[in-house]
């Protein structure tokens, strides 16, 4: 059908660009609202993504959301050294944390939403963004298009402060503040009433034992053994391992089949590591309190001499590995103490 002289076509294009307009806000419209959906469905407020609704999302135009995808696998949830199930609960701290504390700011929360995905569920998805180690998390602004191209990764040596990592990650990349990380209590009201209880009940019964002398707290080998396990606690950054629930090794990206112990460079530190340099640590204490309490009640100078010989090579090496290592960690080199030609 012809279009009638009279008619100008400039009025047309407008109606139909306003047409296509409306149709593809009605589809992003849509497509938000269901994902707000399911999201308030969520005791986490994860959503758990499938092959044809991440198409969905892609294939979305004009799209105002960007997505945050922790990539899972149920069948390496064994390995250990992979970490994917602490993982996961720690992405899911953050997605809480961040829905807490934007609750009353709903265009915040629809600027972001996160999402898990299962390998065994989504191999397509997987094989589209191209990942094929564990774990992983990926960023898709609003504008991706391309899955593989237009995502952003997240850097493994960040995963090592966790909740916190990943919020700075997320807070680099979009224009969203996630805010503070609401953890749980290590111990919760009931059980700390339980614990008041029970310490009240014993309370006669310790004050007898105390003023007895016979506590464990009067036992001089006690106090020994709790100092060196202090020490060691001390310099083997134990606590930091505690608070990150760091691992011991990981898996080597090149070659699964191999561990690694030691990773290189600072931004991250393994279990293994932190052990190794308090072993170091401690046996140059341990020394060091055995030449000045017990070595120096030896009466005979040769021996006290071989011992102090020994104390003095067994420390330098010690020492040594300790600065080597720090050396090869974080590429500063200690010229002053330990010469390069050494």
């Amino acid at each position: 059908m012809a279009i009638p002289p009279k008619l100008s076509l400039l009025p047309l294009l407008l109606i139909i660009l306003t047409i296509t307009t409306t149709t593809t806000s009605s589809t992003n419209s849509d497509l938000l609202t269901e994902l707000q959906s399911i999201q308030s469905r969520s005791p986490t407020g994860v959503i758990h993504l499938t092959d044809t609704l991440l198409r969905r999302i892609i294939t979305t135009k004009s799209r105002t959301f960007n997505l945050i995808i922790f990539f899972d696998a149920v069948q390496l949830h064994d390995k250990s050294e992979l970490h994917l199930k602490s993982l996961k609960a720690e992405f899911h701290l953050t997605s809480k944390s961040f829905i807490a504390n934007n609750v009353d700011s709903p265009k915040t929360l629809s600027k972001l939403f996160f999402c898990d995905i299962e390998f065994g569920e989504s191999q397509a998805s997987f094989a589209q963004f191209g990942v094929n180690a564990l774990p992983h998390i990926r960023l898709v602004p609003s504008g991706a298009t391309d899955l593989k191209r237009d995502s952003v990764p997240m850097d493994a040596g960040d995963f090592s402060r966790l909740a916190e990592s990943m919020a700075e990650f997320i807070e680099g990349k979009v224009e969203v503040k996630i805010g503070e990380i609401h953890r749980p209590p290590i111990v919760s009201k009931t059980q700390f009433g339980f614990i008041i209880a029970v310490f009240l009940v014993s309370l006669p019964f310790l004050v007898k034992r105390v003023f007895a002398g016979e506590t464990l707290l009067h036992d001089k080998r006690v106090w020994l053994s709790g100092s060196v396990f202090v020490y060691f606690f001390s310099v083997s950054g134990t606590m930091h391992n505690i608070i990150r629930k760091m691992p011991m090794f990981i898996s080597d990206r090149n070659d699964p089949n191999k561990l690694v112990y030691f990773y290189q460079g600072s931004g991250m530190q393994l279990g293994a590591e932190g052990f190794a340099i308090g072993f170091l640590y401690t046996v140059v204490g341990l020394l060091l309190a055995f030449v000045t309490h017990i070595l120096v009640r030896v009466k005979s100078s040769t021996v006290q001499r071989v011992f102090m010989i020994i104390a003095m090579v067994v420390s330098v090496w010690a020492v040594r590995k300790v600065v080597w290592l720090d050396n090869w960690k974080t590429g500063y080199a200690v010229h002053a103490y330990l010469p390069s030609s050494w």
